[in-house]
Protein backbone atom coordinates (compact mmCIF):
# COMPACT_ATOMS: atom_id res chain seq x y z
CA UNK A 1 0.00 0.00 0.00
CA UNK A 2 1.65 3.31 -0.56
CA UNK A 3 0.96 6.83 0.35
CA UNK A 4 -1.50 7.67 -1.98
CA UNK A 5 -4.05 4.29 -0.54
CA UNK A 6 -3.09 4.84 2.89
CA UNK A 7 -5.90 4.42 4.95
CA UNK A 8 -6.62 4.92 8.84
CA UNK A 9 -7.59 2.41 11.27
CA UNK A 10 -9.35 2.20 14.64
CA UNK A 11 -9.84 -1.02 16.81
CA UNK A 12 -12.54 -1.13 19.88
CA UNK A 13 -11.43 -4.15 21.66
CA UNK A 14 -14.19 -5.62 23.94
CA UNK A 15 -13.69 -8.62 26.57
CA UNK A 16 -10.47 -10.04 28.24
CA UNK A 17 -7.20 -9.12 28.09
CA UNK A 18 -6.68 -12.74 25.76
CA UNK A 19 -9.24 -10.31 23.23
CA UNK A 20 -6.55 -7.85 23.46
CA UNK A 21 -3.87 -9.73 22.31
CA UNK A 22 -5.87 -10.64 19.41
CA UNK A 23 -6.49 -7.11 18.38
CA UNK A 24 -2.93 -6.43 18.74
CA UNK A 25 -2.07 -8.85 16.28
CA UNK A 26 -4.50 -8.21 13.69
CA UNK A 27 -3.51 -4.20 13.95
CA UNK A 28 0.09 -5.64 13.63
CA UNK A 29 -0.65 -7.06 10.40
CA UNK A 30 -2.89 -4.20 9.36
CA UNK A 31 0.63 -2.03 10.59
CA UNK A 32 2.78 -4.40 7.83
CA UNK A 33 0.40 -3.34 5.07
CA UNK A 34 0.58 0.13 5.77
CA UNK A 35 -2.44 1.04 7.20
CA UNK A 36 -2.85 4.06 9.45
CA UNK A 37 -3.66 2.79 12.87
CA UNK A 38 -5.55 5.98 15.15
CA UNK A 39 -7.21 5.85 18.18
CA UNK A 40 -9.61 8.58 16.89
CA UNK A 41 -12.66 6.77 15.47
CA UNK A 42 -13.72 9.92 13.44
CA UNK A 43 -10.39 10.16 11.91
CA UNK A 44 -10.60 6.38 10.90
CA UNK A 45 -11.55 5.34 7.42
CA UNK A 46 -11.77 1.35 8.68
CA UNK A 47 -13.61 0.75 12.28
CA UNK A 48 -12.64 -2.92 13.83
CA UNK A 49 -14.50 -4.04 16.27
CA UNK A 50 -13.20 -7.06 18.41
CA UNK A 51 -15.94 -8.77 20.24
CA UNK A 52 -16.74 -10.73 23.24
CA UNK A 53 -19.74 -13.22 23.46
CA UNK A 54 -18.62 -15.49 26.48
CA UNK A 55 -21.95 -14.64 28.53
CA UNK A 56 -25.14 -12.54 28.50
CA UNK A 57 -23.53 -9.06 29.16
CA UNK A 58 -20.60 -9.55 26.97
CA UNK A 59 -22.78 -10.24 24.26
CA UNK A 60 -25.02 -7.07 24.50
CA UNK A 61 -21.66 -4.87 25.21
CA UNK A 62 -20.43 -6.02 22.08
CA UNK A 63 -24.31 -5.28 20.17
CA UNK A 64 -24.33 -1.91 21.46
CA UNK A 65 -20.74 -0.92 20.52
CA UNK A 66 -21.14 -2.26 17.35
CA UNK A 67 -24.93 -0.51 16.77
CA UNK A 68 -23.06 2.72 18.29
CA UNK A 69 -20.46 3.16 16.03
CA UNK A 70 -22.90 2.12 13.16
CA UNK A 71 -24.68 5.11 14.05
CA UNK A 72 -22.12 6.90 14.49
CA UNK A 73 -20.20 6.06 10.91
CA UNK A 74 -21.34 8.69 8.98
CA UNK A 75 -20.47 11.66 11.48
CA UNK A 76 -16.78 10.74 10.17
CA UNK A 77 -15.31 9.31 7.90
CA UNK A 78 -15.33 6.16 8.67
CA UNK A 79 -16.87 3.76 5.17
CA UNK A 80 -15.76 0.30 6.42
CA UNK A 81 -17.07 -1.51 9.33
CA UNK A 82 -15.64 -4.53 10.34
CA UNK A 83 -16.86 -7.15 13.58
CA UNK A 84 -13.90 -9.69 14.58
CA UNK A 85 -13.87 -12.62 17.29
CA UNK A 86 -16.07 -14.64 19.16
CA UNK A 87 -19.04 -13.04 18.87
CA UNK A 88 -18.73 -13.59 14.36
CA UNK A 89 -17.87 -16.70 15.08
CA UNK A 90 -20.95 -18.22 17.06
CA UNK A 91 -23.63 -16.23 15.76
CA UNK A 92 -22.98 -15.38 11.74
CA UNK A 93 -26.07 -16.05 10.91
CA UNK A 94 -28.04 -13.89 12.74
CA UNK A 95 -25.23 -11.32 12.63
CA UNK A 96 -25.16 -11.06 8.84
CA UNK A 97 -29.33 -10.93 8.62
CA UNK A 98 -29.93 -7.95 11.56
CA UNK A 99 -26.43 -5.90 11.43
CA UNK A 100 -26.80 -4.57 7.80
CA UNK A 101 -24.63 -1.88 8.77
CA UNK A 102 -21.87 -4.32 9.25
CA UNK A 103 -19.38 -4.52 6.13
CA UNK A 104 -17.51 -7.36 6.99
CA UNK A 105 -17.61 -10.40 9.92
CA UNK A 106 -14.56 -11.61 10.73
CA UNK A 107 -14.29 -15.39 12.75
CA UNK A 108 -11.41 -16.42 15.17
CA UNK A 109 -9.47 -18.25 12.99
CA UNK A 110 -9.15 -15.71 10.07
CA UNK A 111 -7.11 -12.74 11.98
CA UNK A 112 -3.92 -13.56 9.61
CA UNK A 113 -6.02 -12.33 6.41
CA UNK A 114 -7.50 -9.29 7.37
CA UNK A 115 -6.06 -7.04 4.78
CA UNK A 116 -6.29 -9.64 2.32
CA UNK A 117 -9.91 -9.66 3.40
CA UNK A 118 -10.28 -5.38 3.16
CA UNK A 119 -8.83 -5.35 0.03
CA UNK A 120 -11.36 -8.30 -1.14
CA UNK A 121 -14.18 -5.69 0.16
CA UNK A 122 -12.93 -3.46 -2.55
CA UNK A 123 -14.00 -5.28 -4.91
CA UNK A 124 -17.68 -6.02 -4.30
CA UNK A 125 -20.59 -3.91 -2.40
CA UNK A 126 -22.09 -6.85 -0.71
CA UNK A 127 -21.76 -7.91 3.14
CA UNK A 128 -18.85 -10.08 3.09
CA UNK A 129 -17.88 -13.01 5.66
CA UNK A 130 -15.30 -14.72 6.79
CA UNK A 131 -15.86 -17.67 9.59
CA UNK A 132 -13.47 -20.59 9.01
CA UNK A 133 -11.99 -22.84 11.86
CA UNK A 134 -10.95 -21.10 14.92
CA UNK A 135 -7.47 -23.12 14.54
CA UNK A 136 -5.25 -19.57 14.25
CA UNK A 137 -2.76 -18.91 17.04
CA UNK A 138 -0.21 -16.40 16.60
CA UNK A 139 3.55 -17.04 17.12
CA UNK A 140 6.75 -14.67 17.48
CA UNK A 141 6.59 -14.40 13.98
CA UNK A 142 3.23 -12.75 13.90
CA UNK A 143 3.49 -9.09 14.01
CA UNK A 144 1.76 -7.06 16.86
CA UNK A 145 1.23 -3.72 17.41
CA UNK A 146 1.28 -3.47 21.15
CA UNK A 147 -1.65 -0.86 22.92
CA UNK A 148 -0.64 -1.34 26.33
CA UNK A 149 1.24 1.00 28.25
CA UNK A 150 5.00 0.23 27.23
CA UNK A 151 6.03 -0.95 31.00
CA UNK A 152 3.49 -3.43 30.77
CA UNK A 153 2.39 -6.32 28.21
CA UNK A 154 0.20 -9.81 28.11
CA UNK A 155 1.78 -12.90 26.88
CA UNK A 156 -0.86 -15.52 25.43
CA UNK A 157 1.10 -19.00 26.19
CA UNK A 158 -1.96 -20.97 24.30
CA UNK A 159 -4.86 -20.48 22.64
CA UNK A 160 -8.52 -22.69 23.41
CA UNK A 161 -9.66 -24.94 26.05
CA UNK A 162 -9.95 -28.24 26.65
CA UNK A 163 -11.55 -28.18 29.75
CA UNK A 164 -15.35 -28.16 28.63
CA UNK A 165 -16.80 -26.59 31.52
CA UNK A 166 -20.58 -27.51 31.24
CA UNK A 167 -21.78 -23.33 30.53
CA UNK A 168 -18.86 -22.17 28.72
CA UNK A 169 -18.91 -22.01 24.71
CA UNK A 170 -15.24 -21.13 24.86
CA UNK A 171 -14.03 -24.68 22.95
CA UNK A 172 -16.49 -24.45 20.44
CA UNK A 173 -15.51 -20.49 19.39
CA UNK A 174 -11.44 -21.10 19.77
CA UNK A 175 -10.77 -25.03 19.42
CA UNK A 176 -9.06 -27.66 21.81
CA UNK A 177 -6.40 -26.46 24.12
CA UNK A 178 -2.81 -25.51 21.69
CA UNK A 179 0.28 -24.57 23.94
CA UNK A 180 2.63 -21.88 21.84
CA UNK A 181 6.49 -23.36 21.63
CA UNK A 182 8.25 -22.36 24.38
CA UNK A 183 11.28 -20.79 22.58
CA UNK A 184 8.75 -18.84 20.47
CA UNK A 185 7.64 -17.58 23.62
CA UNK A 186 10.71 -16.39 25.02
CA UNK A 187 11.82 -14.58 22.12
CA UNK A 188 8.54 -13.09 22.16
CA UNK A 189 9.09 -12.00 25.29
CA UNK A 190 12.62 -10.61 25.36
CA UNK A 191 11.41 -8.75 22.57
CA UNK A 192 9.01 -6.70 24.60
CA UNK A 193 11.15 -6.03 27.28
CA UNK A 194 13.88 -4.81 24.90
CA UNK A 195 11.31 -2.72 23.90
CA UNK A 196 10.42 -1.19 27.54
CA UNK A 197 8.03 -4.15 28.94
CA UNK A 198 9.01 -4.08 32.57
CA UNK A 199 5.77 -6.10 33.75
CA UNK A 200 4.49 -9.84 31.72
CA UNK A 201 1.40 -10.85 32.33
CA UNK A 202 1.10 -14.65 31.61
CA UNK A 203 -2.94 -15.14 30.01
CA UNK A 204 -4.10 -18.07 28.28
CA UNK A 205 -7.80 -19.93 28.61
CA UNK A 206 -6.29 -21.86 31.40
CA UNK A 207 -2.18 -21.20 32.04
CA UNK A 208 -1.74 -24.46 34.53
CA UNK A 209 -2.49 -26.82 31.54
CA UNK A 210 0.88 -25.30 29.23
CA UNK A 211 3.01 -27.98 27.89
CA UNK A 212 0.54 -30.70 28.41
CA UNK A 213 0.06 -31.14 24.75
CA UNK A 214 3.74 -30.30 23.79
CA UNK A 215 6.16 -33.84 23.44
CA UNK A 216 8.99 -31.78 24.58
CA UNK A 217 8.69 -31.37 28.44
CA UNK A 218 7.55 -28.04 28.56
CA UNK A 219 5.28 -27.11 31.55
CA UNK A 220 4.29 -23.58 33.14
CA UNK A 221 7.09 -23.74 35.63
CA UNK A 222 9.68 -24.09 33.29
CA UNK A 223 8.22 -21.17 30.94
CA UNK A 224 8.58 -19.09 34.14
CA UNK A 225 11.80 -20.02 35.46
CA UNK A 226 13.16 -18.95 32.03
CA UNK A 227 11.00 -15.69 31.35
CA UNK A 228 12.82 -15.13 34.89
CA UNK A 229 16.45 -15.48 33.51
CA UNK A 230 15.37 -12.21 31.12
CA UNK A 231 17.59 -9.73 32.50
CA UNK A 232 15.27 -6.26 32.46
CA UNK A 233 12.11 -7.84 33.35
CA UNK A 234 10.78 -6.93 37.05
CA UNK A 235 7.65 -8.45 37.10
CA UNK A 236 5.89 -11.98 35.78
CA UNK A 237 2.21 -12.16 36.71
CA UNK A 238 0.18 -15.53 36.29
CA UNK A 239 -3.50 -15.06 35.37
CA UNK A 240 -5.99 -17.61 35.03
CA UNK A 241 -4.23 -20.47 37.16
CA UNK A 242 -6.95 -23.35 37.22
CA UNK A 243 -6.96 -25.04 40.71
CA UNK A 244 -6.40 -28.30 39.97
CA UNK A 245 -3.02 -27.60 37.57
CA UNK A 246 -1.61 -25.49 40.67
CA UNK A 247 1.23 -27.89 41.46
CA UNK A 248 3.53 -27.98 44.72
CA UNK A 249 6.24 -27.26 42.18
CA UNK A 250 4.36 -23.61 41.11
CA UNK A 251 3.54 -22.90 44.78
CA UNK A 252 7.41 -23.02 45.33
CA UNK A 253 8.54 -21.18 42.08
CA UNK A 254 5.54 -18.14 43.14
CA UNK A 255 7.31 -18.57 46.99
CA UNK A 256 11.28 -18.53 45.93
CA UNK A 257 11.41 -16.28 42.66
CA UNK A 258 11.78 -13.20 43.20
CA UNK A 259 10.36 -11.60 39.86
CA UNK A 260 7.05 -13.66 40.10
CA UNK A 261 4.51 -11.36 41.49
CA UNK A 262 3.04 -12.92 44.99
CA UNK A 263 -0.53 -12.95 43.33
CA UNK A 264 -2.32 -15.84 41.81
CA UNK A 265 -5.66 -15.99 39.89
CA UNK A 266 -7.70 -18.75 40.11
CA UNK A 267 -11.06 -19.06 38.57
CA UNK A 268 -13.20 -21.18 41.18
CA UNK A 269 -16.93 -20.65 39.88
CA UNK A 270 -18.04 -22.23 43.17
CA UNK A 271 -17.42 -24.39 46.27
CA UNK A 272 -20.18 -26.96 46.69
CA UNK A 273 -19.89 -29.98 45.00
CA UNK A 274 -22.61 -30.76 43.84
CA UNK A 275 -22.44 -27.36 41.64
CA UNK A 276 -18.97 -28.37 41.05
CA UNK A 277 -19.70 -31.58 39.22
CA UNK A 278 -22.70 -29.99 37.08
CA UNK A 279 -19.96 -27.17 36.35
CA UNK A 280 -17.73 -30.35 34.68
CA UNK A 281 -15.07 -28.69 37.40
CA UNK A 282 -12.20 -30.94 38.35
CA UNK A 283 -11.59 -29.85 41.57
CA UNK A 284 -13.77 -30.63 44.83
CA UNK A 285 -14.04 -28.73 47.69
CA UNK A 286 -11.72 -30.45 49.77
CA UNK A 287 -9.32 -30.23 47.19
CA UNK A 288 -10.00 -26.28 47.09
CA UNK A 289 -10.02 -25.39 50.51
CA UNK A 290 -6.89 -27.51 50.81
CA UNK A 291 -5.23 -25.49 47.74
CA UNK A 292 -6.03 -21.79 49.63
CA UNK A 293 -4.38 -23.21 52.84
CA UNK A 294 -1.28 -24.23 50.85
CA UNK A 295 -0.96 -21.61 49.44
CA UNK A 296 -1.48 -19.19 52.40
CA UNK A 297 0.21 -21.44 54.60
CA UNK A 298 3.55 -21.20 51.99
CA UNK A 299 3.53 -17.42 50.76
CA UNK A 300 1.41 -15.52 53.76
CA UNK A 301 1.84 -12.50 51.57
CA UNK A 302 0.28 -13.68 48.24
CA UNK A 303 -2.67 -11.89 46.85
CA UNK A 304 -5.48 -14.16 45.52
CA UNK A 305 -8.06 -13.53 42.94
CA UNK A 306 -11.04 -15.71 41.83
CA UNK A 307 -14.33 -15.56 40.06
CA UNK A 308 -17.22 -17.47 40.82
CA UNK A 309 -20.50 -17.89 39.23
CA UNK A 310 -23.86 -17.71 41.13
CA UNK A 311 -27.09 -19.03 40.36
CA UNK A 312 -26.10 -21.91 38.24
CA UNK A 313 -28.70 -24.49 37.49
CA UNK A 314 -29.94 -26.35 40.87
CA UNK A 315 -28.03 -24.15 42.70
CA UNK A 316 -29.99 -24.38 45.87
CA UNK A 317 -29.92 -21.95 49.12
CA UNK A 318 -27.89 -24.26 51.15
CA UNK A 319 -25.29 -24.16 48.13
CA UNK A 320 -25.37 -20.45 48.22
CA UNK A 321 -24.81 -20.21 51.88
CA UNK A 322 -21.58 -22.85 51.22
CA UNK A 323 -20.42 -20.34 48.51
CA UNK A 324 -21.21 -17.05 50.96
CA UNK A 325 -19.50 -19.08 53.96
CA UNK A 326 -16.18 -20.15 51.57
CA UNK A 327 -15.99 -15.82 50.66
CA UNK A 328 -15.57 -15.41 53.88
CA UNK A 329 -13.15 -18.29 55.14
CA UNK A 330 -10.55 -17.92 52.24
CA UNK A 331 -10.22 -14.03 52.77
CA UNK A 332 -9.64 -13.67 48.61
CA UNK A 333 -7.90 -9.74 48.30
CA UNK A 334 -9.95 -9.96 44.90
CA UNK A 335 -13.12 -11.22 43.43
CA UNK A 336 -15.58 -10.92 40.38
CA UNK A 337 -18.41 -12.53 40.48
CA UNK A 338 -20.89 -13.40 37.05
CA UNK A 339 -24.54 -14.00 37.61
CA UNK A 340 -25.19 -17.37 35.20
CA UNK A 341 -25.81 -16.42 31.61
CA UNK A 342 -27.68 -19.59 30.07
CA UNK A 343 -25.74 -20.54 26.92
CA UNK A 344 -27.20 -22.15 24.07
CA UNK A 345 -25.19 -24.88 23.12
CA UNK A 346 -23.69 -25.78 26.41
CA UNK A 347 -25.03 -28.66 28.62
CA UNK A 348 -26.27 -26.61 31.18
CA UNK A 349 -28.63 -25.04 29.15
CA UNK A 350 -30.45 -28.22 28.85
CA UNK A 351 -30.20 -28.44 32.77
CA UNK A 352 -33.48 -28.35 34.45
CA UNK A 353 -33.66 -26.15 37.86
CA UNK A 354 -32.74 -22.81 36.30
CA UNK A 355 -32.94 -20.22 38.35
CA UNK A 356 -34.49 -16.85 38.39
CA UNK A 357 -32.80 -13.88 37.27
CA UNK A 358 -34.38 -12.02 40.56
CA UNK A 359 -32.41 -14.67 42.39
CA UNK A 360 -28.99 -14.27 40.40
CA UNK A 361 -29.32 -11.06 41.06
CA UNK A 362 -29.51 -10.80 45.05
CA UNK A 363 -26.95 -13.39 45.40
CA UNK A 364 -24.71 -11.73 43.30
CA UNK A 365 -25.46 -8.36 45.25
CA UNK A 366 -24.85 -10.64 49.07
CA UNK A 367 -21.34 -12.07 47.41
CA UNK A 368 -20.25 -8.45 46.47
CA UNK A 369 -21.20 -6.84 49.69
CA UNK A 370 -19.43 -9.56 52.15
CA UNK A 371 -16.07 -8.87 49.20
CA UNK A 372 -16.54 -5.49 49.75
CA UNK A 373 -16.02 -5.78 53.39
CA UNK A 374 -13.03 -8.35 53.37
CA UNK A 375 -10.89 -6.78 50.77
CA UNK A 376 -11.58 -3.27 53.03
CA UNK A 377 -10.20 -5.03 55.82
CA UNK A 378 -7.60 -7.14 53.94
CA UNK A 379 -6.43 -3.40 53.06
CA UNK A 380 -6.04 -1.98 55.69
CA UNK A 381 -3.61 -4.54 57.18
CA UNK A 382 -1.31 -3.71 54.42
CA UNK A 383 -1.25 0.11 56.10
CA UNK A 384 2.85 0.57 57.23
CA UNK A 385 4.02 -2.14 54.74
CA UNK A 386 6.46 -1.30 52.00
CA UNK A 387 4.74 -2.45 48.44
CA UNK A 388 7.11 -2.21 45.10
CA UNK A 389 4.70 -0.08 43.33
CA UNK A 390 4.64 0.31 39.21
CA UNK A 391 4.44 3.56 38.52
CA UNK A 392 1.45 4.42 35.76
CA UNK A 393 0.70 8.11 35.45
CA UNK A 394 -1.15 10.68 36.92
CA UNK A 395 -4.38 10.53 38.82
CA UNK A 396 -7.61 11.68 36.80
CA UNK A 397 -9.01 13.08 39.77
CA UNK A 398 -5.83 15.86 40.13
CA UNK A 399 -2.64 16.25 38.12
CA UNK A 400 -1.10 16.08 40.95
CA UNK A 401 -1.10 12.82 42.40
CA UNK A 402 0.54 10.25 40.94
CA UNK A 403 -1.27 6.73 40.64
CA UNK A 404 0.19 2.91 39.82
CA UNK A 405 -0.58 -0.42 40.76
CA UNK A 406 1.12 -2.70 43.44
CA UNK A 407 2.51 -6.02 42.62
CA UNK A 408 -0.59 -6.98 44.01
CA UNK A 409 -2.82 -5.52 41.53
CA UNK A 410 -3.24 -6.51 38.26
CA UNK A 411 -4.08 -4.03 34.92
CA UNK A 412 -7.50 -2.67 34.54
CA UNK A 413 -9.26 -5.03 37.49
CA UNK A 414 -7.37 -5.03 40.70
CA UNK A 415 -7.96 -0.52 42.11
CA UNK A 416 -5.07 0.95 42.24
CA UNK A 417 -2.50 3.11 44.29
CA UNK A 418 -2.14 6.63 44.12
CA UNK A 419 0.83 8.40 45.84
CA UNK A 420 1.01 11.57 47.22
CA UNK A 421 4.69 12.12 48.38
CA UNK A 422 7.61 11.27 46.04
CA UNK A 423 8.40 12.04 42.47
CA UNK A 424 8.99 9.38 39.89
CA UNK A 425 8.68 8.61 36.13
CA UNK A 426 5.87 6.70 34.11
CA UNK A 427 7.11 3.13 34.05
CA UNK A 428 9.35 2.77 37.44
CA UNK A 429 9.01 0.70 40.11
CA UNK A 430 9.51 2.03 43.34
CA UNK A 431 9.36 1.32 47.12
CA UNK A 432 6.32 2.71 48.37
CA UNK A 433 5.00 2.70 52.25
CA UNK A 434 1.39 1.90 52.47
CA UNK A 435 -0.62 4.91 54.53
CA UNK A 436 -4.05 4.65 53.94
CA UNK A 437 -6.97 2.58 51.82
CA UNK A 438 -9.69 1.97 50.59
CA UNK A 439 -12.24 -0.83 49.48
CA UNK A 440 -10.19 -1.76 46.36
CA UNK A 441 -7.08 1.17 46.32
CA UNK A 442 -3.94 1.89 48.69
CA UNK A 443 -2.65 5.40 49.48
CA UNK A 444 1.26 5.72 49.96
CA UNK A 445 4.48 7.84 49.64
CA UNK A 446 7.36 7.19 48.11
CA UNK A 447 10.11 6.10 50.73
CA UNK A 448 13.13 5.22 48.19
CA UNK A 449 13.83 5.85 44.55
CA UNK A 450 13.79 3.38 41.65
CA UNK A 451 16.57 0.61 42.42
CA UNK A 452 17.23 0.53 38.46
Amino acid sequence: MNDKTKRKVSMVSLGCPKNLVDAEVMLGYLDREGYEVTTDEKEADIIIVNTCSFIKEAKQESIDAILDLADRKHDGRCNLLIVTGCLPQRYQEELCRELPEVDIFIGTGDYPRIAEIIAEKRDTSEQLRYIGDPSFIYDESSPRLKSTPLYTAYLKIAEGCSNCCSYCVIPSLRGAYRSRPMEGLLEEARRLVASGTREINVIAQDITRYGTDLDDGSSLESLIRNLAKIQELRWIRLLYAYPNGITDELIKLIKEESKVCKYLDIPLQHISDPILTKMNRRSTSRQIRDLIGRLRAEIPEIALRTSLIVGFPGETEEDFKQLLQFVDEAQFDRLGVFCYSREEGTPAAEMTAQVSERIKKERYKKIMKAQARLSFKRNRRLTGRIEEVLVEGFSEETELLLKGRSSRQAPDIDGQVYITAGNANVGDIVSLKITDSSDYDLIGEIVEPDRD
